[in-house]
């Protein structure tokens, strides 16, 4: 017969209590169902674990498997208490990658909404381009991605929102000025600095501004850190530029309607953990406002 951790309950109760009726009532059994246990794990082990009838004191041998058993009772509580954290999402570790405008600009009212809720999750959050966070899905190194992405073979997507693209100048540029007039011709004799996400506006004008460049960035923030040094000018989505750069100015381009895509891709949701699937549902339902008219 093997020992179940009934048994070591069982006797760790009667133990504390020195009882055998004051156990059982603890314990939520009769008393004779309590002694019929002890019975039996004290013919498993082959030697008596207490030194009278009535279970009032232990034998040298009952103190040292006291010991054991609250030691053993202890690590299965805080096993089954985990599992079981697991479970409602209260503990566990998410990893997200997500690119730089998204950290700064969208996931800081969300992580403090869901670690509130779930103060026992480690999130481990990295941001770089979507070149990056695509790889660190496809290499399962993310359970998250936030970034413009496309179909993966085997995860999920899902649109989670959508900004412009303007230029991104400083304030004080010249193309700053008349800028309700703004357009792609007015960029020609700019020095253009180029970014991962330029593959993602397919209008026609653009074309030759992105084939005259001599600089490319994929950083976001070495790219603002060029444009506030006047270095030049860049086109990025309006959610990169945040409303604290009061040195540079974002201004929206009239013969161009392209706009950046962020998605959220994940593993299949059955097989996120369950604090990855919270966060995940947390994002999808996040209000995310981008326009700052």
């Amino acid at each position: 017969m093997s020992i179940k951790i009934e048994m070591l309950r069982c006797f760790r109760t009667v133990a504390d209590h020195g009882s055998l009726a004051e156990a059982a009532t603890a314990l939520g059994r009769t008393p004779s169902a309590v002694s019929m246990m002890l019975k039996q794990f004290e013919d498993h082990i082959g030697a008596p674990l207490f030194e009278t009838a009535r279970k009032s004191r232990l034998t040298p041998l009952g103190e040292l498997v006291q010991i054991e058993a609250s030691r053993e009772l202890a690590h299965f509580d805080r096993t089954i208490a985990a599992i079981e954290g697991l479970s409602r999402a209260e503990l566990g570790h998410v990893r997200l990658a997500v690119t730089p405008s998204v950290a700064q600009a969208v996931m800081p009212p969300i992580l403090h909404r869901y670690m509130a809720a779930h103060p026992g999750v480690r999130i481990d959050m990295s941001d770089s381009d979507s070149a990056s966070v695509q790889r660190e899905l496809a290499a399962e190194r993310a359970d998250i991605g936030l970034a413009s992405l496309p179909p993966m073979p085997g995860l999920e997507r899902h649109l989670v929102f959508t900004d412009a693209f303007g230029l991104v100048c400083r304030a004080d540029d010249p193309l700053a000025r008349d800028w309700k007039t703004l357009g792609w011709a007015n960029l020609a004799g700019s020095n253009f600095i180029a970014n991962g996400l330029c593959q993602h506006i397919t209008d026609a004008d653009f074309a030759p501004i992105l084939a005259n460049s001599n600089l490319m960035v994929r950083n976001t923030t070495s790219i603002l850190s060029l444009v506030r040094a006047g270095v030049g000018v860049t086109v990025l989505p309006e959610l990169t530029v945040l409303t604290e750069f009061s040195d540079l100015a974002f201004l929206p381009l009239i013969d161009s309607t392209a706009r950046r895509e962020v998605w959220m891709v994940t593993q299949p949701e059955k097989m996120l953990t369950p604090a990855a699937r919270v966060l995940a549902r947390t994002i999808r339902q996040a209000e995310i406002l981008v326009n700052r008219a």
